[in-house]
């Protein structure tokens, strides 16, 4: 591949991540660095390296201990013959140690390759053999058993286990053993020469790819590509960032709570090298299901998530509104009143007395709910919908979406924080070349959106150069000039804004030659409230279907102000008519926001919902489709049998044919 380095770009990124680390230190040393709580891990540093936070509440690391840490650690990992250029898998769920070990183990020369916390034994193998890992740090005992079945097939010599363990093999080690060791023989001129030693275009990690569509592939990331990628984000949303006053930005000050997988490179990156970088505080959340209770506690003033989490924050939120002395109406009329407030640039005396009416029963307890100071909220890792966007901002709580992919280490582009504009992912970020393959698609482009559209090709810094150990691969993701073919289809606004259409691979081509984005039907779906789920099928066929999961809950209530009865049981409930019937209405209703080739003509219920325990949605809460298509292949055969559907599936008035 052509050379991407300093030579094109200067020196942005022309540090290490250890070096990055170690300035943040220098400069932010008696700043509050992490948070961590107790009595969610049995850790074997409480007591030894760390204190023991009070079960239920946040302790607080300084910069300067957190180095001590990091630095300790670092020696450890020589000590039991960790060195340069080896690759140590980690294993655990996002928490104050994996970020610790991460540091750890670059400032040891070490390539971090990441395995997910959910990983079965079978993707822990692949996840570990495929880049030779010749160590492993898990989480717990339980993930250490999940390599010992599979440790015939790896290489791994050393086990490190972040909590105390009740293994005696002498290959296992604590991370407080590790620590200990390294306390022992840390020398401070030793452990600046092992940074010194590394190169901004060394190997740092290898990310795997989350198989949406194949076996995960390594994405090789430098030093550099992480540093210029921070930088790249600082100068937009940084102390650097050329903004109004008053408008917030991310900076020693920012507080945010870490509860994606530090295993992906979008929280790795936002919420790991990007605010360590910078020197703000990093809190680290029990799980997902104690969001509520953690924000209330840390008071985050930026936090970063997927579309996925922020559409669960928004059912909540609908849930305790209509549960409490607010009321489903009132809760509707707020939402259409913020939306309303968030699209009108000079908002009439009118709106204003509704928008401070609805600011006060509904938005300022999400505000409180969410800990009383987010500044700003930042969505990758998916599309968000436009709608939805709306109404965040119009709760004073302003969501910034952009986009990225692991092969940049991730970000490419982001909404700015002076001018951000719903319904598309921003801007470039500087310092990466733009462009776009306009020959990617047939004749007909994906209408809707004024612009060029094409697939995304990017250059820049923070790009890869490409895959570990599959140089067809690589060869393949790049045109003659160096360019990284991403793989998706986005439409350049003559503003200069982006918008997201759909991954290539995943267009549907319609046997009438019309092209279909799937994203954009599943999102008009899923914004509907009876529906949890939706994948629109439709390559090579007539017209577009899907399968639908339901949301049983909401549609319990659907039925219940209908006079109606369904039944309770998810099996039951999807082959139930009058279930069908009231999702036939919610998908008559998605399908007045699109256009006629993109209407739903026929779908089936699904009883089971799409995760990660069954294999249908990756860590990153990404559709695995086609492991989807495969599952139900009877029901999609359904969905195009003319004679299964004599008399059924008329959605929207028409029947298959219609078009």
């Amino acid at each position: 591949m052509p050379d991407q380095g300093v030579e094109t770009y200067g020196e942005i990124g022309n540090q290490t991540l250890g070096e990055l680390f170690e300035s943040t230190v220098e400069t932010h040393g008696d700043r509050p660095a992490q948070r961590y709580k107790g009595g969610v891990y049995d850790r074997s540093l409480a007591g030894v390296a760390v204190d023991p936070a009070p079960d239920g509440d946040f302790a607080v690391l300084s910069y300067d201990e957190m180095a001590g840490v990091v630095r300790r650690l670092a020696a450890g990992f020589r000590d039991i013959g960790i060195g340069p250029d080896d690759r140590v898998g980690l294993f655990a769920d996002t928490r104050m140690e994996w970020a610790q070990c991460d540091f750890a183990l670059l400032a040891a020369g070490a390539v971090v390759t990441t395995v997910y916390e959910s990983s079965s034994p079978e993707q822990a193998r692949h996840l570990l053999a495929d880049p030779e890992a010749t160590a492993v740090v898990v989480e717990n005992d339980d993930l250490l058993e999940r390599v010992f079945a599979v440790e015939d097939d790896v290489p791994v010599e050393q086990y490190v286990v972040m909590d105390e363990t009740e293994s005696d093999r002498e290959d296992v080690y604590g991370l407080a053993e590790v620590y200990e060791r390294g306390d022992e023989v840390f020398d401070e001129p030793r452990y600046r020469t092992w940074i010194a030693e590394r190169d901004p275009d060394d190997l740092a990690s290898l990310v795997y790819t989350s198989g949406t569509t194949g076996k995960p592939k390594g994405v090789q990331l430098t030093h550099r590509n992480f540093a210029a990628n921070a930088a790249q984000c600082e100068a937009g949303y940084g102390p650097s960032a050329d903004l109004p006053p008053g408008e917030p930005r991310i900076d020693a000050s920012t507080q945010t709570v870490s509860y994606l997988p530090l295993a992906h490179v979008f929280e790795r990156l936002t919420g790991h090298f990007f605010i360590f970088s910078l020197g703000g505080c990093v809190a680290y959340a029990e799980s997902v299901d104690t969001l509520k209770e953690d924000f209330q506690s840390v008071e985050p003033t930026v936090a970063t998530s997927v579309p996925r989490v922020y559409e669960k924050i928004y059912d909540a939120i609908r849930e305790d509104a209509e549960e409490s002395a607010v009321g489903e109406r009132v809760f509707e009329w707020a939402v259409d009143v913020g939306r309303r407030y968030h699209r009108e640039e000079l908002p009439g005396v009118p709106l204003r007395a509704k928008y401070a009416v609805a600011d006060r029963l509904v938005f300022s307890k999400v505000r409180n709910a969410l800990g009383g100071n987010v500044e700003m909220l930042v969505s990758g890792g998916g599309t968000l919908s436009k709608e939805l966007a709306e109404l965040y901002h119009g709760m004073g709580l302003p969501i910034y979406e952009g986009y990225g992919l692991t092969e940049a280490a991730p970000v490419v582009t982001t909404n700015p924080i002076e001018q951000p504009k719903v319904g598309t992912i921003g801007t470039p970020v500087p310092h990466i070349d733009f462009e776009l393959d306009t020959h990617v698609l047939p004749e007909e482009n994906l209408g809707g959106v004024m612009g060029e559209t094409g697939e995304l090709l990017v250059k820049g810094p923070n790009v890869t150069d490409g895959y570990w150990d599959m140089p067809q691969a690589t060869a393949d993701a790049f045109t003659d000039d160096g360019y990284f073919r991403t793989g998706d289809i986005v439409t350049q606004r003559p503003d200069g804004y982006v918008v997201f259409r759909e991954r290539a691979k995943q267009l549907l081509v319609l046997s009438t030659g019309k092209n279909v984005a799937p994203q954009h039907v599943e999102e008009a779906m899923e914004n509907r409230p009876e529906i949890d789920q939706a994948m629109a099928l439709g390559d090579g066929e007539k017209f577009v279907g899907a399968l639908v999961v339901p949301d049983v809950d909401r549609l319990a209530e659907r039925a219940a102000d209908e006079g109606v009865s369904i039944p309770g049981d998810p099996e039951r409930l999807a082959a139930d008519d009058t279930a069908h019937g009231l999702v036939e209405q919610a998908v008559e209703r998605a399908n007045e926001s699109l256009e006629s080739h993109e209407t739903v003509k026929r779908f089936e219920l699904l009883a089971e919902g799409f995760t990660e325990d069954n294999d249908l949605l990756t860590p990153t809460m990404k559709k695995v489709r086609p492991a989807i298509k495969e599952r139900y292949a009877d029901r999609i055969g359904r969905i195009y049998d003319e004679q299964a559907f004599v008399g059924e599936g008329r959605v929207g008035g028409q029947t298959a044919d219609d078009d």
